[in-house]
């Protein structure tokens, strides 16, 4: 019997994430094992009378198919590691809207591969991802991303399956009875405090984990309400570039392209990494940094609010939005948010701040230990 949750899900995606309007172009991408929420997710955009595309494999982590990744990066040439996949490029070009369900059955399968080689290949995608970027900014292209849980994802969660599934698709609001209205409140919250940083300038980070300050002027913070990532529960803007100064320590592991990165340490002057370490995994690090002139600024500065999302599992997707937490990303930034950073990457690092960590803006306490003080 299918999983009521699952067509919830797809019901949120459709109907509130993306709001789907008809004859609308949709393109929907998974690995095999997301099909059950494929089809929800077909069946609903049908509903709306638009014209659903299914594409095997994650189009955003510009794969053709889980493994296939693997033979790409150590066996194929320079040539064909900088060639860009053609439907994807279509579908970032001119489609109206673009679902991703990531499905996993292997989270580590990329972990052995050259960083370099990896490198490479995000950097051939450079004009497509600011094409996808901008499309996106102006509303031309609505996209929504989303998990099918899978038993990958269990394990790096430490949870049984079930217990995984239950932990989706309660931060996602799907066991809720009227989960679209539960976005709706969570947009309505988090616009309280986008509302007090309209026009603010200066802001500082304090804590056990940062003493880092950045300017804020001119930049618009977006309300991250599950419109593009769902679970969701974010707000987060892209700070000025040369303006970021002092040191941070990532307090969660940073996952990116299949490689698990340990005890990030960063410091930057007038907006540049000029150090970075590691516990683990050190090297990797330093070459994604080093991809390309953007790739050592911030392309964002966020505040997790999601308290239903309340344990790290190894995803960025829902750890980002840990409530009590905050995440910057080096790399592109969002034109949304009046970020000019250009970059291949945009790697998102994670601090707690419930554990003492405090934000000032302008001088008056925005938010203290995990919560907003306004």
């Amino acid at each position: 019997m299918s999983d009521p949750r699952v067509k919830n899900l797809a019901r949120i995606m459709v109907e509130y994430s993306s709001k789907v309007k008809e004859k609308e172009y949709v393109a929907i991408s998974s690995q095999p094992a997301g099909f059950p929420l494929v089809r929800e997710l077909y069946r609903a955009v049908l509903k709306a009378g638009a014209y659903p595309y299914f594409q095997l494999g994650a189009l955003r982590s510009r794969v053709e198919l889980e493994g296939l990744d693997y033979l790409l990066l150590t066996e194929g040439n320079d040539d064909q590691l900088q060639h860009v996949n053609r439907f994807d490029k279509i579908i970032r070009s001119e489609f109206d809207v673009m679902f991703v369900v990531y499905s996993q059955t292997n989270t580590r399968g990329l972990s052995n591969v050259d960083p370099a080689r990896q490198s490479m290949r995000a950097k051939a995608y450079s004009d497509l991802t600011r094409t996808y970027l901008e499309r996106s900014s102006t509303g031309d292209l609505r996209w929504t991303l989303t998990m099918f849980p899978t038993e990958a994802y269990a394990q790096d969660a430490e949870m049984s399956l079930q217990e995984f599934e239950d932990y989706v698709y309660s931060t996602t609001f799907a066991d809720s009875e009227d989960p679209i209205g539960a976005w709706q409140k969570i947009h309505d919250d988090q616009q309280k405090p986008i509302d007090w940083l309209d026009g603010k300038k200066n802001v500082v980070v304090k804590g056990p984990n940062a003493e880092l300050t950045l300017s804020i002027e001119g930049r618009k913070f977006i309300n991250s309400d599950g419109s593009h990532n769902m679970p969701s529960g974010e707000i987060f803007t892209g700070p000025v570039e040369n303006s970021v100064n002092g040191w941070v320590k990532f307090t969660y592991p940073a996952v990116y392209a299949g490689r698990e990165v340990d005890g990030v340490e960063l410091v930057f002057e007038e907006g540049r990494v000029v150090k970075a370490t590691a516990t683990k995994n050190e090297d990797f690090l330093l070459s994604m940094l080093n991809t390309d002139d953007g790739s050592r600024y911030l392309g964002e500065f966020a505040i997790g609010t999601n308290k239903r999302i309340n344990r790290f599992i190894k995803n960025i997707l829902f750890d980002e939005k840990i409530g009590g937490t905050i995440h910057m990303a080096v790399g592109a930034g969002y034109p949304e948010t009046g970020s000019v950073n250009r970059s291949a990457i945009h790697w998102d690092l994670i601090c707690d701040m419930r554990d003492g960590g405090q934000i000032t803006v302008d001088d008056e306490l925005l938010y203290d230990s995990g919560e907003f003080k306004i």
